[in-house]
């Protein structure tokens, strides 16, 4: 199995099962992704650096406008997708193989988690894992130490207060909060 044919299956939303070749090829990338983590978090880099290591971290260029401060940790990279001018604080977890897409003008706090990826609830199937993405939309603020659930979808403009557990897909131009996070207003763009 290559990459793109691993990527592929997880973009469908297909089930990973334990010890199969799609999750012999998770673990592979994990390990790269390690290799580039620790290389990042090691020690200080320039903000040209931080670049060049997360570029090679997800295999694709982020554009120069692109900002992170370190610490950062992903179990595999190569499903992440970042606009311009997003902005990632330190200590963010982020758990892509079903896929993060992180739109124009995102701001991401302190130790915000996005996860893809469940178990299955069958104890007998536990090692079975399904991919769902998580969207980010333009100019979305994720305030420190949220956690984002596979399959959520945050709309354009959106709010999301520090320490929510966001379970369920929020509209854009709102300020979400809470465990789970509800919609707790409505943002006025006029």
């Amino acid at each position: 199995m290559n990459i793109d044919d691993f990527l592929a299956q997880l973009n469908r939303g297909e089930s990973v099962i334990g010890g199969s070749q799609t999750h012999q090829m998770m673990h592979k990338l994990s390990q790269e992704a390690l290799k580039v983590t620790v290389e990042l978090n090691g020690h200080y880099h320039t903000p040209e650096e931080v670049r060049e290591l997360f570029s090679r971290l997800i295999a694709k260029q982020v554009d120069a406008t692109f900002a992170l401060f370190p610490p950062f940790y992903t179990d595999c990279g190569k499903n992440i997708n970042v606009g311009k001018n997003v902005f990632i604080n330190s200590g963010c977890r982020f758990q892509d193989q079903g896929g993060i897409t992180i739109g124009d003008g995102a701001l991401i706090g302190h130790n915000v988690v996005l996860a893809t990826l469940n178990h299955d609830v069958d104890p007998r199937k536990r090692s079975k894992m399904h991919p769902a993405p998580i969207t980010i939309g333009k100019d979305v603020w994720i305030g420190a130490n949220v956690t984002v659930v596979p399959g959520v979808e945050i709309g354009d403009g959106a709010i999301i207060a520090a320490g929510a557990v966001v379970t369920k897909s929020i509209p854009s131009n709102v300020i979400a909060g809470g465990v789970p996070a509800k919609v707790l207003k409505k943002i006025d763009v006029s």
